[in-house]
């Protein structure tokens, strides 16, 4: 990786752990970022959706199933705006699930960068197998330099 392209990755991604502070999630506060040329188009946090109460957990302390991953909200904001994600970078404080990986792919995105992996690994799996190239920025990384 060229040496002022991860300046630029570390930047973002310390951008988008700010962005993850604004999340009301207890469990875990995921943020995002989506840019495209050097500009961002998009940003993103978990959280339930508009209209509903900010609490992302229920009585049991489980995440509810309606709350919205970080790159989701991030991507749904794009699709109703004038931009695209198409060939832009998804920066994202923990590596995307699944179900948000087919988002990714389908919209477009040609690059994720992210901070810390998740449970499940199928997600990057996949996006590799789609031709996203994905990129991690470990904390040492990120930190190493502030």
């Amino acid at each position: 990786m060229r040496r002022k392209q991860l300046v630029y990755d570390k930047a973002y991604l310390r951008m988008a752990l700010e962005w993850a502070k604004l999340s009301h999630c207890k469990r875990k506060q995921v943020g995002a970022l989506i840019v495209k040329d050097r500009m961002i188009i998009s940003d993103g946090y978990n959280g339930t959706p508009s209209g509903f109460e900010n609490e992302c957990e229920d009585e049991s302390g489980l995440t509810k199933w309606y709350v919205l991953h970080a790159e989701a909200n991030a991507i749904l904001k794009v699709a109703s705006s004038t931009h695209s994600c198409e060939g832009a970078t998804l920066y994202i404080t923990v590596a995307p699930c699944r179900a948000c990986s087919k988002l990714i792919h389908q919209a477009g995105i040609k690059r994720v960068v992210y901070l810390r992996t998740y449970t499940d690994g199928s997600g990057i799996a996949f996006l590799e197998r789609a031709d996203v190239q994905v990129d991690q920025i470990g904390e040492g990384v990120l930190s190493a330099d502030l």
